[in-house]
């Protein structure tokens, strides 16, 4: 049986949720050529500690890192390196923090540099994408009417859809059930109840849906080998619109910056 969480659990996913918002744009605003992912990682590490919470990735089933970041063909659970950035890579960097027992967890893709025309679009579709699923995130419906939006948009773009990974409830453990696939039928799978707390992530690759997983055990990639991008909000089913408790707005704001 699904459990709403309650206001004040509520309360505290978000405070959660808008330090991973926080996060990273700290990270966002040291995104350019020539700045490895681990540089980002160690950022990370100590912004979510000064914040006096814990990296909700570091050491979970043995993930070595604070960030899952994952460039160009990753999609997702890429571990960072030493290896320099370079202008036209894309960079999926996906951020949880636990903080007062709770956690949250979102995703955003940065463009290094300037990228090609299609592989923006690809950006631009897979965010978009998110919020046709979001607007699909509420009482009375079902996970199946989220993965249809996310779906429909995506492939109309032409764009491939991921099938094994997906988003999912959290609150005091960061993965809870359900899954919220990024495909699927309106009208199925399980019924969205007032005060869930879920996690939409599309994956979206530029190519065809397949993936595979490398060596190291973590990171996913296109099976051919083409960009992927990653978008993720946690937020909380309600009656009328859901509610999105984390934010892209720091990030953005700094992104304008460096513009």
């Amino acid at each position: 049986m699904l459990r709403g969480k309650s206001e004040d659990e509520i309360a505290l996913i978000r405070e959660s949720s808008l330090l991973v918002g926080k996060t990273l744009a700290e990270v966002a605003s040291l995104i350019k050529p020539g700045v490895t992912p681990l540089e980002l990682d160690k950022r990370a590490f100590e912004f979510i500690s000064d914040h006096k919470a814990i990296p909700g990735f570091l050491n979970f089933n043995g993930f070595p890192n604070s960030l899952c970041i994952s460039r160009n063909e990753a999609v997702v659970h890429g571990i960072p390196d030493n290896k320099p950035l370079i202008d036209g890579d894309i960079l999926s960097v996906d951020c949880g923090v636990l903080m007062n027992g709770f956690y949250g967890d979102s995703a955003y893709t940065f463009a290094v540099g300037e990228v090609s025309e299609e592989v923006q679009r690809l950006l631009d579709t897979t965010k978009r994408s998110l919020y046709k699923g979001i607007e699909q995130a509420i009482a009375g419906n079902r996970v199946g009417d989220i993965g249809s939006a996310v779906q429909e948009e995506a492939e109309s773009a032409g764009f491939g859809v991921v099938r094994e990974l997906v988003g999912h409830g959290l609150g005091r453990k960061l993965h809870e059930p359900p899954e919220v696939p990024n495909f699927g039928k309106r009208g199925r799978g399980t019924k969205l109840i007032d005060g869930l707390v879920i996690a939409i992530e599309p994956m979206i690759n530029l190519g065809k849906k397949d993936v595979t997983q490398l060596r190291d055990g973590w990171t996913i990639v296109t099976a051919d080998r083409k960009p992927s991008a990653h978008f993720e909000h946690t937020l909380v089913v309600r009656k009328g619109k859901a509610e999105v408790l984390s934010t892209f707005e720091y990030i953005e704001e700094k992104l304008n910056v460096i513009v």
